[in-house]
Formats: structure tokens, C-alpha cells, sequence
């Protein structure tokens, strides 16, 4: 029998259908795990667990989230929505500031939503498997960020905001349509991966040449 008691609370692969109601009174949890679920929505009263830290809602079947989900200010550690069914997020999820783990892979987005980019902690994104053909402007404003994968979607190019990203580590196109790439790649101090595997539409810029110069490891 599950135990619904501890800051811990893991039913993964329940195939629940529907989450228990005890479990949105356990308000001192820190992680819940809700993965592998077959569930369909979440209720509001997700915003009742102020303590969470860490969230898994990947590989279930949700269209939709709730607008409480983004009054959990303290979800600081990780949050997983990958294969879903997600084509938008509420902008209510703009209030996770904290938040340093986001992953919305394998959904369907056919743009970064706004509310990602209000999550100014972000260390990684990972937004692989998905519709994308562009990112804002607005990426500008992940100044942590450090990993960003996009592998497998419809981009054909990167803003040329990406340069404000100086914490950037590693940028994941693989299996894109990439023709071009902004030259202010050079001047990311800390990039030092650059995956464009799988990628048949670019031709290498000079430019290459200049990063790889100093350390950065592109794969192409």
C-alpha cells in the first residue's frame, strides 16, 4: 500500500486516471511523482502543496494545466511535463522564478511559451521532440541558463538574443532544419558544446573555426 505521509511521495505508473484526493492534502510534500499515469487533468488544488521542490508529471496525457500550478513560488528543483499532449502553458507559470529544471519535451509547442521565459532561474531547458520553428526574443531573459536542447523540432536558426545568454554551456540542434546560425555565437564565454548532428541543411560558417579555437567542441 502506498504511504501518503513523509515529503516524499512517489505513484509512478499507478495508472491512476485521476489523482487521489489525500494526496492534495499532504501540504508538507517536497516531491511528487505522477508520471506514467494515463491522467488527463490536474486538479487546482495542486496549488494547496506550498512545499513542493520537485514535480513529475511526464508520460501521461495531459492537454492542459492547472493556473495554481504556478503559485507553488518554493518548485525550485525540477519539473518534468515531457510526453504529453501540452500545446500551451498558462501564463500563471511565469511565478516559478525559482525553478531551475524545467523539461517540456516530447508535447506539442509550436512556439516557446511566455511562460517559460518569465522562468528566470532556468539552468536547463529542455524542449526536444516538439513543433518549435522559432524562439523569442524574450530567451534574453534566461540569464542562468547553461544547457538548452532542442533537438528534433523545426527550427531554422536561433535569435541573435541567444548572445545574452553567457552562462551557456551547451545548445542541442540535433535533427533540425538549420540554415544559418548568428555569428554572436563566438563571444559565449562559456559555450563549450555544440551539437548540430543530423542537421543536413547548414553549411559550416568560417566562424566555426573561432570557437572551436577556444574549446568548444561542435558536432556536426
Amino acid at each position: 500500500m502506498t504511504s501518503f505521509s513523509g515529503p516524499r511521495l512517489s505513484l509512478w505508473n499507478q495508472r491512476l486516471g485521476v489523482v487521489p484526493d489525500q494526496v492534495w492534502e499532504q501540504t508538507g510534500l517536497r516531491t511528487l511523482v505522477l508520471a506514467d499515469n494515463d491522467l488527463t487533468e490536474v486538479s487546482e488544488r495542486i496549488g494547496e502543496l506550498k512545499n513542493l521542490r520537485m514535480l513529475d508529471l511526464g508520460h501521461n496525457k495531459l492537454r492542459r494545466l492547472p493556473d495554481s500550478l504556478g503559485a507553488i513560488e518554493g518548485l525550485s528543483d525540477f519539473l518534468y511535463l515531457h510526453d504529453n499532449e501540452l500545446a500551451a502553458l498558462p501564463p500563471s507559470l511565469m511565478g516559478l522564478k525559482r525553478l531551475r529544471y524545467l523539461n517540456i519535451s516530447e508535447n506539442a509547442f509550436e512556439a516557446l511559451p511566455d511562460a517559460v521565459t518569465g522562468m528566470v532561474g532556468l539552468i536547463e531547458l529542455r524542449v526536444t521532440d516538439n513543433r518549435l520553428t522559432a524562439l523569442p526574443a524574450s530567451i534574453s531573459r534566461l540569464i542562468r541558463l547553461r544547457e538548452l536542447h532542442l533537438r528534433n523540432n523545426r527550427l531554422g536558426t536561433l535569435p541573435a538574443a541567444i548572445v545574452s545568454l553567457r552562462e551557456l554551456r551547451q545548445i542541442d540542434l540535433r535533427g533540425n532544419p538549420v540554415t544559418r546560425l548568428p555569428e554572436g555565437l563566438v563571444t559565449l564565454p562559456r559555450l563549450e558544446k555544440l551539437d548540430l548532428r543530423w542537421v543536413t541543411t547548414l553549411k559550416p560558417p568560417e566562424w566555426f573555426t573561432q570557437l572551436e579555437a577556444r574549446g568548444c567542441a561542435i558536432y556536426l
